[in-house]
């Protein structure tokens, strides 16, 4: 295995696919707790949750513990990535750009980051190293 300098713009499939699985697997896991306290508080915070979508709190809500709950799972695993990153980049516009008012370099810091990360994996999709992956290899050999 060559060495590549460090002001190398090229890179290794390889290396492209662990970066993804690595992507994947750190932000879905952080955001797990996230809809987890939300589900955890749904009785609580139905009635004063932030209507993004106009079809009220509660419906906002469930839309909000779905994508971070459930979309994150199937980001850790790889499965329906790119469908899965849609609700995510949604919710975590509302809390950039609603919720924290656009304030990218304070409130909405963490949002944002999300943000970015989300609309990569859009864009480069799982990588090798996922259930896509695995079903893709799959269907390719017939």
């Amino acid at each position: 295995m060559s060495k590549l300098p460090l002001n190398s713009i090229t890179y290794s499939r390889g290396a492209f696919d662990f970066s993804m699985l690595i992507l994947r697997i750190g932000f879905g896991i952080l955001m797990i707790p996230h809809g987890y306290a939300k589900y955890q508080g749904f009785a609580e915070k139905q009635t004063e949750f932030m209507d993004f979508m106009g079809l009220g709190p509660a419906t906002s809500l469930v839309f909000a513990i779905f994508a971070e709950l459930v979309c994150s799972a199937l980001l850790v695993l790889g499965l329906f990535t790119r469908a899965a990153t849609v609700p995510l980049i949604v919710t975590a516009a509302v809390i950039t750009f609603m919720a924290h008012e656009g304030d990218i370099f304070g409130k909405a810091y963490g949002g944002f980051s999300y943000l970015l990360v989300y609309v990569v994996l859009l864009l480069l999709g799982p990588g090798k190293y996922s259930l896509d992956g695995l079903i893709s290899s799959k269907q390719t050999k017939y």
